[in-house]
């Protein structure tokens, strides 16, 4: 099933490529060469995977990718996968054009309000939102955030097998770091550290905040470490509920998980689908992790009849 929802929308891309880019070949890697692969913008070009106005200015153009830096940018965010990209040409238009408000009344999966209490607006959201309390010596980053009394993470998904794992466990043994990191998959004290968690070991923070946030245990063994397919999901959580000075509550806010409902992954039985069912389901407050496909929020922008320009090209480059 994810080789059949891949190929169809690199067929999708290939005609995108074609129709939008006939002759500026040289924006891509490899033009002419699909291989099974999706086209991929040359770095100095990556920019034009972001879905722009076909009529915006100079200032609007620059505002719209001022939203994530270059040096923010995913490695593969020229790819015409690329999740961030995707969020960006959605709520980074959303934004310049001041049209956030038509996401205020949209109902999450489950029929609850996707931004609970917020009140979105372009002076409160921001894009790749550095989170720098949690200890991490590389900050969380959250693709996209609503600040505020109650803040809102939001993680962007769209082609990924996975919502995203622990890195421990997948040390390679050649890796400098492998003697004092690498874990088993299990919350248990292994190879001479202290703590049962190589990230606490290393002055991370998640699992201080973790008890007052979830119904996992922390003084005994656990197999297999609930973090570890769980993982981003849990660091959302922990920037959501966590405030910058150390307070933490189920009240703080939430955290909203986008993805594409085609994506076997996020369906049924699908990786993405587990996590979120498991994060959720130990969470002391399970409101605190709501989901969304992209599909409701671009109808969402339809029904309002605003930025035609982009629902336009969302569909004519990714069928939404």
């Amino acid at each position: 099933m994810m080789q059949d929802y891949k190929a169809n929308l690199n067929q999708r891309y290939w005609n995108y490529q074609k129709s939008q880019f006939s002759t500026e070949h040289n924006f891509f890697e490899r033009p002419h060469s699909q291989d099974g692969r999706p086209p991929v913008f040359i770095r100095n070009e990556a920019r034009r995977n972001v879905i722009i106005n076909p009529v915006a200015d100079q200032r609007e153009t620059h505002r719209l990718l001022a939203l994530i830096p270059k040096g923010d940018r995913h490695k593969w965010f020229g790819s015409m996968n690329s999740s961030q990209a995707l969020a960006q040409s959605i709520f980074g238009n959303l934004l310049i054009y001041n049209a956030l408000h038509c996401l205020s009344d949209l109902k999450d999966d489950a029929g609850m309000p996707l931004l609970g209490e917020a009140q979105i607006s372009p002076d409160n959201f921001e894009m790749e939102k550095k989170i720098g309390y949690l200890g991490e010596p590389r900050q969380t980053s959250l693709d996209g955030y609503i600040s505020g009394d109650y803040q809102i993470a939001i993680e962007c998904k769209f082609t990924e097998a996975e919502v995203g794992t622990c890195s421990r466990p997948i040390l390679n043994a050649k890796a400098s770091n492998y003697e004092n990191d690498y874990c088993d998959g299990t919350y248990s004290v292994q190879k001479g550290r202290k703590t049962r968690c190589s990230l606490t070991e290393r002055g991370i923070l998640y699992w201080r905040y973790v008890p007052q946030l979830f119904k996992w245990a922390i003084d005994c063994d656990l197999r297999p470490c609930p973090l570890n397919n769980n993982y981003q999901l849990v660091r959302n959580v922990l920037a959501a509920g966590v405030r910058s000075d150390g307070t933490v509550s189920c009240n703080n806010g939430h955290v909203v998980l986008i993805y594409d409902e085609r994506n076997p992954a996020f369906q049924q039985g699908g990786k993405g689908m587990i996590a979120y069912t498991e994060t959720r389901t130990a969470l002391q407050e399970t409101t605190m992790l709501r989901k969304c496909s992209w599909q409701r929020i671009v109808q969402r922008i339809r029904e309002n009849n605003i930025l035609s320009w982009l629902t336009e090209s969302l569909a004519l480059k990714y069928g939404m």
